[in-house]
């Protein structure tokens, strides 16, 4: 598979050069400029086939040009010791969790695969590359985790000050890890600018091989395609009709996931997602991406420190026109909806639910004569384990979750013992010195 930038199709890279090299010249974003038909690979999986697996096999059939088969199963296998799961609330709705990583967010699968994959890249061209990250206090631990016995890469992640959470002492990389916290004065859209500064001295990021940890690398947005094989493994012999998504859009990764797997050849029927002010209907009722009326050339370049999937989604909707009424289905709705929608989870399914998870069973039941038609069912996206959100759950339903062991962990908050950091030139240093 090749990829190409958004805003520009007449040059390709290979996946290696999409992942070191990730944020494209011309400001857009990397996406397959090919399409596989995966459906060998897909259609015989089933419950008894790993997470792991699965990655492996798609890994091995999208890259198949560059790493050989036994390399992909590699790549997959370190990455993910753990994986969703999938569970049925009714004959008709069912939960696809993607918590049960170290962390408890949906994040440990991106960036574990990423940085498996990023290991093997540069093990095989010898050489070593720095992941430039401003951190949410998920991110940092996760990065943390994933880095731990990684030889070519170092991260240096950059937070508010009282921000670290979930490293060790022996992580950082002045007592001989990997991992190199800053902490600044200042608050996060801060931290955004003094990377995104760095980033923009496209001299200064070359020289120093950074590259991001987010979904701006096709890397990182590339396995989430994963999880929609895996549900379908453990659900086609379990819904004899359509299959449809309810998801939060966050920062619409998820759904251009979807959308890929669905273009290599998965059954599934579209997605239910709350509308936002990017992604939502028209008056007549039809699915409407608002930024496609502003030129490419009138954009700013992608955000390499907080990116937004809509201009890959834009991307495959280009391809296919139709796709977009009839495939993906935003619903307006209240915070009431979502209020009501999480007691309701909580009251008919005891399940603790987040507010994205909630949003997302909300939209799904604004569309459920369309997903229960002949035997069809709706799979409930749900993100990160809902202790992340513990006050909001609490205040809605009354009960909070308890906090498993592994997150509490990985989450607790620690101190750095470095100084504080006020400018640019100090992060400069920072990043030259461990390069």
């Amino acid at each position: 598979m090749r990829f190409t930038s958004t805003r520009n199709k007449s040059k390709t890279v290979g996946f290696a050069e999409a992942v070191l090299h990730c944020m494209p010249e011309d400001g857009g974003l990397y996406v397959p400029s090919d399409t596989e038909d995966l459906r060998r690979w897909i259609l015989y999986t089933d419950k008894t086939t790993s997470f792991a697996s699965i990655a492996g096999a798609l890994t091995s059939a999208f890259i198949k040009d560059e790493f050989s088969p036994i390399i992909c199963e590699t790549i997959a296998t370190k990455a993910f010791p753990f994986e969703p799961a999938v569970r049925r609330l009714d004959d008709t709705h069912f939960m696809l969790e993607l918590f049960h990583g170290p962390s408890g967010c949906h994040r440990d699968f991106g960036i574990a695969y990423l940085t498996a994959c990023l290991e093997t890249i540069l093990q095989m061209r010898d050489s070593s590359a720095t992941i430039l990250a401003v951190t949410r206090r998920e991110t940092g631990a996760v990065l943390a985790q994933e880095l731990r016995g990684k030889k070519r890469i170092k991260a240096v992640v950059v937070c508010p000050k009282g921000n670290v959470y979930g490293m060790e002492e022996s992580d950082y990389c002045w007592n001989g890890g990997n991992i190199y916290p800053v902490e600044i004065e200042g608050n996060e859209d801060d931290c955004r600018n003094l990377v995104r500064s760095i980033f923009a001295d496209k001299n200064f990021s070359e020289a120093h091989r950074l590259t991001v940890a987010n979904t701006a690398n096709i890397g990182r947005l590339l396995p989430q395609a994963f999880f929609y094989p895996f549900a379908f493994s453990r659900l086609k012999g379990e819904v004899p009709g359509d299959m449809y998504y309810a998801l939060a859009p966050g920062n619409y990764s998820n759904i251009v996931a979807g959308l890929y797997s669905w273009r290599f050849a998965l059954p599934l029927n579209g997605f239910f997602i709350p509308a936002t002010d990017a992604l939502t209907v028209n008056a007549a009722g039809d699915c409407i991406v608002l930024d496609s009326v502003v030129p490419y050339a009138e954009r700013m370049p992608a955000d390499p420190t907080d990116p937004s999937n809509i201009e890959r989604l834009e991307e495959v909707f280009s391809a296919n026109s139709l796709m977009m009424r009839n495939f993906v289905y935003p619903v307006k709705l209240t915070d009431k909806m979502v209020d009501d929608a999480v007691k309701e989870l909580f009251v008919k399914y005891g399940i603790f639910a987040d507010r994205h998870t909630g949003r997302a069973y909300a939209a799904a039941k604004v569309k459920a004569d369309m997903s229960s038609e002949d035997g069809g069912a709706v799979i409930i996206v749900a993100r990160d384990h809902p202790c992340l959100s513990a006050d909001y759950i609490r205040s809605t339903t009354g009960e909070a979750p308890c906090v498993p062991e592994r997150i509490a962990s990985a989450l607790k908050a620690v101190r750095v013992g470095k100084p504080v950091i006020s400018s640019e030139a100090e992060l400069r240093s920072i990043i030259a010195g461990i390069a």
